[in-house]
């Protein structure tokens, strides 16, 4: 646990329920909390500006994001439908999972900086307070949390929700391990609007593998197409993927992913860094708090469900904290466990669809097999 540092005569706001971060992991956490009658401040800083990544939200959501009551929220805010997903893997033939014919229907390609902003604005509605900044220190004191953020302020609370996504800034200080699987790293273009051509957009998800890891592009609401790399950190230097003109040429050097992008002439507009590796809290919870999202378990894109793992770990977190302030002291271990035992879960899956893959004696696919 890290100490404060912060001006002893600071004016300490009181909270039952501190929630660290503002995507969609916290926002639910947030917006379950506060309608069950908690007092809940979300810390999270302002938006940075600019493009973000962008998901596709998988039909699953659905059924959670209408138990939550913003599902008529998010179908108002025109993402772009998602009809599925398509992948050249394990043989260069494209193959298909579509959604519409599922229980749920279609899925959505994501405006993320809408999405998010959406769900912060339910949880705000349900009575949750927004303190924007970030938590700079964090100690336990008879009971309760002190917690102090960037600007100096101090708050007092007697549950933590980390919800930092990836960096788990809050469970890495209160002692919890973060155990990785691997190394996987995502270099993400945007391409802007086609600049020819007026034929309708695909609306699927494509994925497509190569020797040094695999390629991901989704068409965004705007009408920009995001791409994306991925492969291991150690073999970036390799691939020359941190390159614009390389990771253009790299692309050409694809099938499916050059013919879904031809219609984009315009320059690449940056290229951006991101882990993607999987990784988990041990554990995910402890007396007083709980991870959620990312912060508690992050996993390989391929997979295609941080997203819908936020919103079901942002639920079932805040019900296990109002089930530990009702007095039911084994709650946050079992919320702990269930987290292990998902990620668990995932890990035999992500094994199973690499090893999908047999046609690159490489590096990135040895490591996998």
């Amino acid at each position: 646990m890290s100490g404060s540092g912060a001006n002893s005569g600071a004016r300490t706001r009181h909270c039952d329920v501190l929630v660290a971060g503002g995507g969609p992991a916290g926002c639910v956490a947030a917006l379950s909390l506060a309608r069950a009658g908690t007092r809940v401040v979300i810390v999270a800083p302002v938006a940075s500006p600019g493009w973000r990544v962008g998901e596709s939200l998988a039909p699953t959501a659905r059924p959670l994001l209408e138990r939550l009551g913003v599902l008529d929220r998010i179908t108002a805010d025109g993402h772009a439908p998602c009809h599925g997903n398509v992948a050249a893997w394990g043989e260069d033939a494209l193959s298909a999972a579509g959604h519409p014919f599922g229980p749920y229907g279609e899925g959505w390609h994501l405006d993320r900086a809408r999405f998010d902003a959406t769900l912060l604005r339910a949880a705000r509605d349900a009575g949750a307070s927004l303190h924007t900044g970030r938590v700079r220190g964090v100690q336990r004191e008879q009971g309760r949390w002190r917690i102090v953020t960037g600007d100096g302020s101090v708050l007092s609370a007697v549950h933590l929700v980390d919800a930092t996504g990836r960096a788990a800034r809050l469970v890495r200080r209160l002692g919890a391990t973060p155990i990785r699987s691997d190394h996987l790293v995502a270099v993400a273009g945007l391409l802007g609007p086609p600049v020819t051509g007026t034929a309708e957009l695909e609306r699927t998800s494509l994925v497509e593998s190569t020797h040094w890891g695999w390629w991901y592009t989704a068409p965004l609401p705007g009408g920009e197409q995001m791409v994306m790399a991925v492969t291991d950190a150690d073999l970036l230097a390799g691939s020359r993927l941190l390159e614009p003109e390389a990771w253009r040429a790299q692309a050409q050097l694809t099938g499916h992913i050059r013919d879904r992008t031809a219609r984009w002439e315009g320059p690449l507009q940056g290229l951006r860094v991101l882990a993607a590796g999987s990784t988990r809290a041990e554990p995910a919870a402890g007396p007083g708090w709980a991870a959620v999202g990312d912060a508690a378990t992050a996993t390989d894109p391929l997979a295609a469900r941080g997203i819908v793992t936020a919103l079901a770990t942002g639920l079932v977190a805040a019900r296990a904290v109002l089930a530990d302030r009702a007095g039911e002291t084994g709650a946050l271990d079992d919320y702990a466990r269930r987290i292990a035992a998902v990620h668990a879960e995932y890990l035999t899956v992500r094994a199973a669809q690499y090893r999908r893959e047999q046609r690159w004696d490489t590096p990135f696919w040895r490591r996998r097999r």
